[in-house]
């Protein structure tokens, strides 16, 4: 039976090597779909053309169109990585006003697994929203990936978005959609 993994990803560093989180996740045998913030997607505008081959998938960053077919596979898990401060506030919030938010506000409500790994600087997870977000999307069941498990805030202009731990993040997508006995 083949898994299919949502990966959606937002406008932040690590979203520059998306195409590494999608090899990642297919040598683990996921059928990856990539679903992208507007933000993102403009980054990877150029190149949607190599995303798409790599994963066998249209690249989807839009509410499709009434009475347009699903273009994506039914997601066995959704992964929102790199997840950005401004979006994780929005999700926390419970806006939903691109695709990508859309999916898993949607999905962790109809028991999809949903993980989540953020990239943002400390600065900005000083917002007292973040926390508070961060709160809200965990009292839904969503795997919110920080500290040891997942992704420590860096200090301001000191991130390395090519070092984003994927391993981590696709480890605990495992762990919540094929938990062990």
């Amino acid at each position: 039976m083949t898994r299919v993994l949502y990966l959606i990803a937002c406008a932040a560093g690590p979203a520059e090597y998306l195409d590494e989180g999608v090899r990642q996740a297919r040598s683990r045998e996921w059928d990856t779909c990539l679903v992208l913030t507007p933000s993102a997607a403009r980054w990877w505008q150029p190149q949607l053309a190599e995303l798409e081959a790599l994963t066998g998938h249209p690249v989807r960053s839009r509410y499709k169109l009434p009475g347009e077919k699903d273009a994506l596979p039914k997601a066995d898990a959704m992964l929102v990585a790199p997840l950005s401060c401004t979006s994780l506030n929005k999700w926390g919030a419970g806006i939903a006003d691109t695709l990508a938010l859309g999916l898993v506000s949607e999905g962790v409500h109809l028991g999809v697994p949903v993980a989540a790994m953020p990239y943002f600087n400390r600065a900005q997870g000083a917002q007292p929203a973040v926390a508070r977000s961060i709160a809200d999307l965990r009292a839904q069941n969503v795997a919110f990936l920080d500290g040891p498990d997942g992704y420590d805030a860096h200090p301001p202009r000191q991130g390395d978005p090519q070092a984003f731990p994927w391993h981590l993040a696709l480890d605990a997508v495992e762990a919540i959609a094929c938990p062990r006995p």
